[in-house]
């Protein structure tokens, strides 16, 4: 899943200077989640909130159009922590 959507979104969060680190599908009750990790191509840079809410506003629609994922799911798009491998 994760080399779809990598290949699906390309280099269209450069701009923002991110790239999609991992790609996580769960389930939490009724709700399936697609968890989209970014990183910074700086490993010294903080992704603030304002990225994280641009990366989503690319993300989101280049996934509805694809429709790679069959059936509901909530799109959770977050940075990754500083210290994650």
């Amino acid at each position: 899943m994760k080399e779809d959507i990598v290949k699906l979104v390309g280099n269209k969060l450069d701009e923002l200077k991110v790239y999609i680190f991992d790609v996580i599908e769960e389930k939490e009750g009724k709700d399936n989640y697609l968890r989209v990790v970014i990183d910074s191509y700086d490993k010294d840079d903080i992704i603030n909130i304002d990225r994280v809410v641009e990366a989503t506003k690319i993300i989101d629609p280049i996934l509805e159009k694809a429709d790679l994922i069959k059936g509901e799911y909530i799109l959770d798009v977050y940075a990754k922590s500083k210290g994650d491998e």
